[in-house]
């Protein structure tokens, strides 16, 4: 009977272990989907890079920077969390012509994780 009751504490255990173990990883705020999209071409230039995370965002310490083939800065002003929507990431842009462009993000879920990632779109049309 005791040994019994100590593989069930043991199994409890282990199972708790697991579940805390994973958890982490669920609290960081990854790229959920963006618009422009991820790799698409464009056939008119957006006015905004619009950035959706997995997890509501830290406004502070979130951004958004937006380049040409140049390196040349295309962002006007700072990315800002949309009040009505703590996920999502927003950043106004210069008026962009036909192009590629580098989109990297930098952003900390409110539970003070920080995640990064970068990608790419391209305008085929003003």
């Amino acid at each position: 009977m005791v040994t019994h009751m100590k593989n069930i504490a043991l199994g409890v255990s282990l199972a708790a272990a697991l579940l805390l173990a994973g958890s982490p990883a669920r609290a960081h705020a990854f790229l959920d989907h963006a618009d422009p999209a991820v790799g698409s071409t464009a056939a008119k230039a957006p006015a905004q890079v619009r950035i959706w995370f997995t997890e509501a965002l830290e406004p502070a310490f979130s951004s958004i920077a937006v380049t040409d083939a140049a390196g040349h800065a295309m962002g006007k002003g700072k990315a800002k969390v949309d009040p009505s929507d703590p996920k999502l990431l927003v950043l106004d842009l210069a008026p962009l012509p036909a192009g590629a462009y580098h989109v990297v993000w930098h952003v900390v879920s409110v539970d003070t994780h920080r995640t990064e990632g970068d990608f790419t779109f391209t305008v085929s049309g003003p």
